[in-house]
């Protein structure tokens, strides 16, 4: 069993040091624990430092792409170096590394494919009150759209099984953590979380640099992923209003024209002609991307099995 600990790095050079220090020697149930860092683009001595204390694996992105892609291009590098389990945690050592053990347990119990390791935000001292509030809501929103039962969804300490990494796809530019769990709910892979503790703060979060932008990008990350999951149930919902509204219409323009002597309101006719229109023309577009959504779902089963050839391949030769 071999376990991989990733850890997206970013201009990490003060921090890096005391995250790697902090990572476990062994774990009971794992034969193999190696490390990689993904350089994404970092300006300083991230990548020096890295090699000084002897990370197994570094893999350098040649430009900044931001956490997401660092995160996606590290679990296939990964899988390429053959990991049964890869564990994901940050350079700034938020996470402790002792609760790597506790993290990979279900996984190797057989009893889930990915595992979130979950903070109690409101204990978090250095978290505002709002960032709280925040975290608590968007926590919510995705346990709804994903139907699972994880308390923090934004939590980047995580780990997947083999498996699991080879069906999960990253889509966003911007974060992978509210993403990748709607795809394990949908998909329905086996998703649980332990209760981790976290570190002192080292420096402050590159990812949420003003609360309004952090609250409209995961706005738009959740919504785009929604319409990408649900694209019938969504536009026939929103087709709904226009029609709901040209209903109310038409019934006005009838009781106006039988009521009165001369009619009247024929405006409200014309008005909800066109409404009704373009309720029809939304539910269209979502059966339409009902259609999109059947064979992207065959087009993922695709993906997977080619990944999964591919990557059993070189891990045998790896084993060679």
């Amino acid at each position: 069993m071999k376990l991989i600990i990733q850890i997206p790095c970013y201009n990490e050079e003060n921090t890096l040091p005391v995250t790697l220090m902090d990572l476990p020697n062994e774990i009971k149930g794992v034969d193999e624990i190696e490390t990689l860092v993904i350089n994404d683009g970092s300006t300083d001595s991230t990548v020096e430092i890295a090699e000084k204390t002897g990370v197994s694996h570094i893999f350098n992105l040649p430009v900044r792409s931001g956490l997401a892609e660092a995160f996606r291009r590290g679990i296939e590098k990964s899988l390429g170096l053959g990991a049964d389990i890869i564990v994901n945690t940050d350079g700034d050592n938020q996470y402790r590394g002792a609760d790597i053990a506790k993290l990979v347990k279900p996984i190797l119990d057989k009893k889930a494919e990915i595992v979130i390791g979950c903070r109690d935000v409101l204990k978090i001292e250095h978290f505002s009150f709002t960032k709280k509030i925040l975290q608590k809501i968007g926590s919510y929103v995705v346990r709804r759209l994903s139907n699972t039962n994880i308390p923090d969804t934004t939590s980047g300490f995580r780990a997947y099984s083999r498996d699991a990494a080879l069906r999960i796809n990253v889509f966003s530019t911007y974060t992978y953590t509210l993403e990748t769990i709607i795809q394990a709910g949908r998909k329905e892979i086996p998703i649980s979380y332990v209760e981790i503790s976290t570190n002192q703060k080292l420096r402050e979060s590159r990812l949420i640099k003003s609360i309004p932008s952090y609250v409209l990008r995961s706005t738009s990350t959740l919504l785009r992923i929604y319409l990408m999951y649900e694209p019938l149930k969504s536009f026939f919902k929103i087709g709904l209003i226009p029609v709901s509204f040209s209903i109310i219409l038409i019934i006005r323009f009838l009781t106006s024209h039988y009521t009165r002597m001369h009619g009247g309101h024929v405006q409200s006719l014309i008005i909800a002609s066109i409404g009704i229109i373009i309720g029809i023309l939304i539910m269209m577009i979502g059966l339409l991307g009902d259609i999109m959504s059947a064979n992207r779902k065959l087009n993922e089963e695709i993906l997977y099995r080619l990944k999964k050839e591919s990557f059993d391949k070189t891990r045998h030769n790896l084993k060679l």
